[in-house]
């Protein structure tokens, strides 16, 4: 593929509206992305859960939850908004931005996922205490994966 079309291309780009552009030529392919300044930060949606409607029966009384049951219902996931590559700290000397037994608030930023060499910024959406991160530092994640299990509070 020809220099003087790859930089036409990014012009291209770069004039436009169009966000990325993709061009394949005897089976080289070339991608073309805006980088959108600045950090984007996602935040997951809260998901609350009704409690199922209970049924009175005048035979049996109701058996207490079991302490798996109710830890379960305690415990929130954080999910991935986008595919990436997770990293714990904003630069590799970095202290980590949480850790297991921290407590977090709504709008802590639990980590970062990289896509296309923009970092976006992963905020907690609820508030509580980190029990467990499932990923591993500089580990591939992919759409809507746990990365981390908060118990509220």
């Amino acid at each position: 593929m020809d220099l003087n079309l790859i930089k036409k291309l990014v012009k291209i780009v770069d004039t436009s509206e169009i966000t990325d552009l993709e061009v394949e030529e005897n089976g080289l392919r070339i991608k073309v992305a805006k980088k959108i300044r600045g950090t984007q930060t996602f935040t997951q949606p809260q998901i609350i859960s009704q409690p199922a409607p209970a049924f009175e029966s005048t035979t049996k009384t109701p058996e207490e939850p079991t302490s798996k049951t109710e830890v379960q219902e305690n415990l929130h996931e954080v999910r991935s908004p986008i595919v990436g590559t997770f990293y714990r700290a904003p630069a590799p000397d970095a202290d980590s931005y949480v850790n297991v037994g921290d407590e977090v608030t709504q709008g802590t930023v639990l980590c970062i996922v990289e896509a296309m060499k923009l970092m976006n910024e992963i905020e907690s959406d609820i508030n509580g205490k980190i029990i467990k991160i499932l990923v591993e530092n500089g580990k591939p994640v992919e759409y809507n994966q746990p990365l981390f299990l908060i118990q509220v509070s």
